[in-house]
């Protein structure tokens, strides 16, 4: 493709705080209103309703534990080399499966089905072989996967065993998304995460070889001392692999809410426009290779699920990235893992001793959520098409929220001025559209129908949209 940038200035000024638009609105607007009770409620409703449950669901698994701290990471997670903190957490794991899956009305005999799942972290490879049979065992004894399920689980390659791939596939999991980052030493000291391209290489290779139907690497781009040169090298080692898709995230620096990010600060970050010659580095060299380019930070062979997602119109954005799969209710377990389900977003505990004894107590480990308003589902269903599609079509979106969508955003729309003479959008009576200049700043475009950012200096910090 024919990469097209803006150019330096306009990069510098749209270059501000913002949301990367995973749930709308962001988890920094979720409040102590939504408790156990409201989440019982709300499971309720949508067990009785016939709609609902001829929904799929979506099943996310946080596994926070990790051996070390790499010092880029925004995740949460618990830094521990007691191995038999496994053992406890699944423990607790379990009780709650049990709990919300009989709210859902899930189970091997009702009608709902699980039609994604996904395992992340921290590392969810900090389980034995043993331990990750004995998660697929209790997530198939209180769920029932389609026939066509999804499963995916996040690797890192550095500690992995074969005995741990042979386990998560006889445990269903037919994708893997393999944590590489950077494969340049300069970059890997800087950052506290030495990986070899050897390691990065065996993963792939006993993946493939239990039968796993689809590998995805990770990368960063904004991290210390990288170059694009140094980056292309990064790139050259993980193209040699041939993954079905590769996510080039822009790191996030906030240090606010992740102090070990500090430690990044003694070397050089890259600035913005640094960062968008990384990135254009990627997009020219993946796309040369004959990945599509998906939306904002995804690529993917054109025959891949996610790129065929992308031409259909059908692509979806959640807490894990693009995904292929939309409509689903997503519960979330372990803790700070968030669920989003008949409009109500709720998220478990942050902190492990808190989550833990909640389900001690046998509550469910409920801290924060966000019920949506009316305005909330329109506004975050033109934000979810805005990132997924990079357009957004007044009479689809119209006829599909059952008002006339363009009037209801008039004002937003109005505001645009500047974006279209910048060159960022091009705006039609039958809709808008980013363009290939917009593209990079597409988090910006989707802020203009976002009041939650407008309203001014309680608004929570983000990391850069640039």
């Amino acid at each position: 493709m024919t990469l097209v940038l803006p150019d330096r200035d306009t990069l510098r000024r749209y270059d501000v705080a913002g949301p990367r638009y995973t749930s709308y609105p962001s988890a920094a607007h979720f409040g102590d209103t939504v408790d156990e009770a409201a989440v019982r409620e709300r499971l309720d409703a949508l067990r009785a309703d016939p709609a609902a449950t001829a929904r799929d669901l979506s099943l996310y698994v946080h596994l926070p534990f990790c051996q070390s701290l790499c010092w880029y990471c925004g995740c949460t997670t618990v830094i521990t080399r007691d191995r038999s903190q496994g053992a406890a957490y699944l423990a607790r794991l379990a009780r709650e499966l049990e709990v919300v899956g009989a709210l859902a009305g899930a189970g091997p005999e009702a009608r709902r089905r699980v039609g994604q799942v996904h395992l992340g972290g921290g590392t969810p490879t900090f389980l034995a072989a043993d331990e990750l049979r004995e998660l697929g065992r209790l997530l198939w004894t209180y769920f029932a996967p389609a026939a066509d399920v999804e499963a995916g689980v996040e690797i890192d390659p550095r500690r992995l065993t074969l005995a741990q791939v042979e386990a998560l596939a006889e445990a269903g999991f037919n994708r893997a998304s393999i944590g590489v980052q950077d494969h340049d030493p300069v970059v890997q000291r800087a950052v506290n995460r030495i990986q070899t391209p050897a390691e990065t290489a065996r993963a792939v290779a006993w993946l493939r070889g239990a039968g796993f139907a689809s590998v995805n690497v990770d990368l960063i781009y904004g991290l210390p001392h990288q170059s694009p040169a140094t980056f292309a090298r990064t790139l050259d080692d993980v193209l040699a692999l041939a993954p079905d898709r590769l996510a080039v995230f822009g790191y996030a620096h906030v240090p606010w809410m992740r102090p070990a990010q500090r430690l990044l600060e003694r070397a050089a970050l890259p600035d913005a426009e640094a960062r968008v010659d990384l990135l254009a580095c990627a997009i020219e060299r993946l796309t040369a290779a004959g990945y599509v380019h998906v939306g904002l930070d995804h690529f993917a062979r054109p025959e891949d699920e996610l790129a065929v997602a992308q031409r259909a119109g059908t692509l979806q954005r959640n807490f894990q990235g693009y995904s292929t799969r939309g409509g689903a209710d997503l519960l979330a377990f372990g803790m700070s893992a968030i669920s989003f389900a008949g409009g109500l977003y709720w998220q478990n505990h942050k902190a492990l001793d808190a989550y833990a004894a909640a389900l001690d107590a046998g509550r469910l480990p409920v801290a924060r959520g966000y019920a949506l308003t009316a305005d909330d589902h329109v506004r975050g269903r033109v934000i979810m098409r805005l990132m997924c599609d990079l357009r957004l079509d007044w009479p689809a979106l119209s006829a599909e929220l059952g008002l006339d969508v363009a009037d209801y955003l008039a004002a937003e729309i109005a505001s645009l001025d500047d974006l279209e003479a910048d060159g960022l959008v091009a705006r039609g009576p039958a809709g808008l559209a980013v363009t290939d200049a917009g593209r990079l700043l597409v988090r910006n475009v989707a802020m203009r129908f976002d009041p939650h950012v407008r309203a001014g200096p309680a608004t929570p910090r983000y990391s850069r949209t640039v």
